[in-house]
């Protein structure tokens, strides 16, 4: 289907591709992964023909149609669902010219033609796919233009989804999604008849949607077999050799260097030395692979607080005194970790900015610790951030009494370098902004930070650093994602925002993705036999399970230590302090249910692991 021989490509003198090259075969679905601006974008622009190669070649299969994302989205007044029908273009011209043939032969190979396209439930499969990336029924009958960039852009992506082309080029397609979209567009990319390739940091789509990862690393394409956690172990294995074999080179290297040295001058040493020397400039330099540097997120941390941190009582939150959310009688500790589940419309967000104090209640009472600050990132703030300033600049307005060189060490802890630092916000990348708008987010230490889809435009190395910063972060987390592996790795409760109310949701993650994709519990497994062991990315999966569910019991037996050292103080038993007291003796109580619960999760994990022989 796709052939990439040999390629060369530079933009503005840096070199982007060199001998790259990549056999992609017909009805493939492949993840596209590899750095931040390494040119993922720019091969999708060379194999639609938008730029010209300096060398190589592209080929694809004769006749074959090439289908993406524009990056114009639809903003008239026709409907979405006749934006999306419209997006076939070969059904709109055979339908038009239905309307006007008269030859009986032509109007037999139009009709030909529908019935082969399946023009007839065209119709039916239009609304099937805006469904199922957010839009209701009535949604579906109103202009483009009633909708914002990000929504238009879901009605370009279903437009082409529709079209189904027999080349189907996505970048970052979750982006403009939700957790329920993703998980839809995870299920119907896996099922769709023809070849995909898709750039995306999204592992879950990666594992569950894609039988190939194309790998660019190093001006170079690399074609790995199988999802993107078999990818991660293969190339993990191959840098580990890569490395031993460069440190044996090394050690060769040296004690030929060595001989040299010693018997360059004497004169019946001579010859060997030479050709020592000759044994050395032969040396083919073994390099690993180019490691991308994991760019830590430091999170700064805040003060312990009495529990509970965060209180409603019977709350309503809405716009213009209607409400959206009621009922809401929740509590926050600043040891949870909480992920906003449910359909988008439903009110995730609007619970974000009532829990961040960006909106008023409209009923009932919220009770905030004395002291609480609060963290609260959402996508459109990178929008915010002032094009024509740097992120020093920024962030130097936030902190005017602090010293140059502590602004840089604040922004090079969240990966910002000396270079980018110095560079207007109009030149950074996405997730360059991102991680800006995370440090403005933290900068005071917050006691509860609320992500709202914080990994967009993160790529895979720095998601896995903010998972790593959030585990290790004292404060409390409220996330609303579609990144499923961010959500299973951060968060041990769960909150279902559903028909105007906050509810536990009781069961795991997995268990809310079948209920998305109406698919039923997994039956008992038979024991398993040699030939049907769990594939290598499965058990992977499990350990960082286990490790993940043994960083929870950790932290919680830190924080019931300091617990227990504080209640042990006999000051804390005064008379004037009783009801600080009664709080924090409260609060070590649910700190010994919340161990007990690790424990048992940790334990489960580890005979998960167990059972599948890792």
């Amino acid at each position: 289907m796709l052939r990439i021989d040999d390629i060369r490509f530079a933009i503005e003198g840096r070199p982007l591709f060199e001998g790259a090259s990549a056999d992609i075969p017909d009805g493939h679905k492949v993840g596209f992964v590899g750095r931040n601006g390494t040119g993922k974008t720019t091969l999708f622009r060379l194999i639609r023909g938008e730029l010209a190669l300096e060398s190589g070649t592209i080929t694809v299969k004769r006749g074959a149609r090439i289908g993406g994302v524009s990056q114009e989205v639809p903003g008239s007044e026709t409907s979405l669902l006749d934006t999306v029908l419209e997006a076939d273009a070969e059904r709109a011209a055979l339908l038009a010219e239905a309307e006007t043939a008269t030859d009986p032969s032509r109007v037999a190979d139009i009709q030909m033609r529908l019935a082969d396209i399946d023009a007839w439930s065209a119709e039916a499969r239009a609304s099937t796919i805006l469904k199922g990336l957010g839009f209701g029924q009535a949604q579906q009958a109103m202009p483009c233009s009633a909708f914002s960039g990000g929504w238009r852009m879901r009605v370009a992506l279903a437009g082409v989804l529709f079209a189904a082309p027999d080349l189907l080029l996505l970048d970052e397609p979750t982006n403009y999604l939700d957790l329920e979209g993703a998980l839809w567009l995870e299920s119907y990319l896996a099922r769709y008849p023809h070849t995909v390739v898709t750039i995306s940091h999204d592992r879950g789509l990666l594992n569950r949607a894609v039988t190939s990862i194309l790998h660019l690393e190093d001006r170079k394409l690399s074609l790995y077999s199988g999802a993107y956690d078999t990818f991660a172990e293969t190339r993990a294995a191959r840098l580990a050799a890569a490395e031993a074999e460069a440190k044996k080179q090394e050690a060769r290297r040296a004690h030929l260097q060595s001989f040299v040295d010693r018997f360059r001058a004497k004169a019946s040493k001579a010859v060997q030395a030479q050709s020592r020397l000759k044994m050395i400039a032969k040396m083919k330099p073994i390099t690993t692979p180019q490691e991308a540097a994991l760019k830590r997120f430091t999170f700064p941390e805040p003060e312990e607080l009495s529990p509970p941190i965060v209180n409603m009582e019977s709350a309503s939150v809405g716009y213009d005194g209607t409400p959206v959310l009621s009922k809401l009688s929740l509590r926050i500790d600043q040891d949870d970790r909480i992920a906003l589940l449910g359909q988008n419309g439903e009110g995730k967000s609007t619970l974000s900015k009532l829990l961040a104090g960006k909106l008023d209640p409209l009923g009932g009472r919220i009770t905030r610790a004395r002291k609480l600050r609060i963290g609260y990132f959402a996508q459109h703030q990178l929008d915010e951030l002032h094009a024509d300033e740097t992120p020093l600049d920024h962030i130097r307005r936030e902190r005017p009494e602090e010293a140059p060189g502590k602004l840089r060490a604040r922004l090079a802890g969240f990966g910002i370098g000396a270079e980018q630092a110095d560079t207007v916000a109009a030149r950074l990348s996405g997730g360059q902004k991102a991680r800006l708008s995370l440090l403005l987010a933290t900068l005071d230490a917050p006691h509860i930070l609320i992500l709202d889809e914080p990994t967009n435009h993160l790529d895979m190395e720095s998601r896995e650093a903010l998972i790593e910063a959030l585990a290790g972060y004292s404060g409390a987390v409220v996330l609303v994602s579609h990144d499923m592996h961010l959500l299973s790795h951060v968060a041990d409760r769960l909150w279902l925002v559903k028909d105007g109310r906050v509810t536990p949701f009781e069961e795991d993650l997995e268990a809310y993705r079948r209920m998305l994709l109406d698919q039923p519990a997994p039956r008992a497994e038979k024991p398993r036999n040699k030939e049907t062991r769990p594939a290598r990315a499965t058990i992977a999966e499990l350990r960082q399970a286990v490790s993940t569910a043994e960083a929870r019991v950790e932290k919680l037996t830190a924080v019931r230590e300091k617990l227990a050292t504080k209640l042990a103080d006999p000051s804390m038993y005064d008379a004037a302090r009783i009801g600080e007291t009664e709080g924090w003796q409260r609060k070590f109580a649910e700190v010994e249910n919340g161990l007990e619960r690790a424990e048992a999760l940790w334990l489960k994990a580890l005979e998960r692991l167990e059972a599948a022989g890792g």
